[in-house]
């Protein structure tokens, strides 16, 4: 399958406006992983993820098919940036304790990916897969921000992403499957931050791209009215889901 980049012309931005992940998750993988030697960080982005299992491992090889997100990606002494895709990796066999692909499993190969994770996991290795959908943060900015995500940007979002809205849970798993404690993801964002983030999405830029128009600019008065004047820094959430495996 052909890599489907949507997100290289937002490289920039992506690397200065998605939300981090909270360190429970990369600690709770760390505890249950057969060792800490090596993980795997599939579809890295600029490196969000990686950085979080830095902190528990002792390397991490994080691999992403954009050339350009990869340039973009924040340097770690112990993170090895690669180019390539997750479905074909230059990784030995055998070799990593943890797999994670965190909001881009999706975008794969499934049947491809998986033999890639039989291959390089150790025995015992884990898969993590993490997702997030729709952020909330209060009632009024949520009801704009679904007619955003669905009604103005609903027929640009790639097929994909209803994998994300399901949670992952239709994509075949062909694993153990373990349970997982909830997590959630936070930040708290000046006015500006949310529409950078908004600037991420992949249907804005396809939008963008077929219309000319900005779909962001279009309902940012209404965010404004709804955020106030006022008000600095809001709460924002997303809760995480999480699929994790025995390889």
């Amino acid at each position: 399958m052909a890599f489907k980049d949507h997100f290289s012309s937002a490289a920039c931005g992506y690397s200065r406006f998605r939300p981090e992940y909270p360190d429970s998750v990369f600690r709770w993988l760390a505890e249950i992983s057969p060792g800490r030697e090596r993980a795997w960080d599939a579809a890295t982005g600029t490196g969000q993820a990686a950085l979080g299992l830095a902190r528990y491992f002792g390397e991490v090889v994080a691999t992403d098919a954009s050339p350009e997100q990869i340039r973009h990606a924040r340097a770690h002494p112990i993170v090895r940036y690669q180019v390539a895709t997750s479905e074909e990796v230059p990784i030995d066999d055998d070799c990593v304790d943890l797999i994670l692909v965190a909001q881009a499993l999706h975008w794969f190969d499934f049947d491809a990916f998986f033999g890639e994770v039989r291959r390089v996991a150790r025995p015992r290795g884990k898969l993590a897969a993490a997702s997030y959908g729709l952020f909330r943060i209060n009632d009024e900015i949520d009801r704009e921000i679904d007619r955003l995500y669905e009604d103005i940007l609903g027929d640009f979002w790639p097929a994909e992403r209803r994998y994300v809205d399901e949670e992952y849970r239709t994509i075949p798993f062909p694993f153990e499957e373990l349970a997982t404690p909830h997590f959630e993801m936070e930040a708290h964002w000046e006015f500006r931050q949310l529409l950078g983030y908004l600037q991420t999405w992949s249907a804005v830029n396809r939008y963008r791209d077929k219309s000319g128009d900005d779909p962001v600019a279009a309902v940012a008065p209404a965010l404004k009215y709804l955020w106030g004047e006022s008000v600095g820094a809001r709460r924002v959430r997303w809760p995480l889901a999480l699929r994790v495996g025995r390889v």
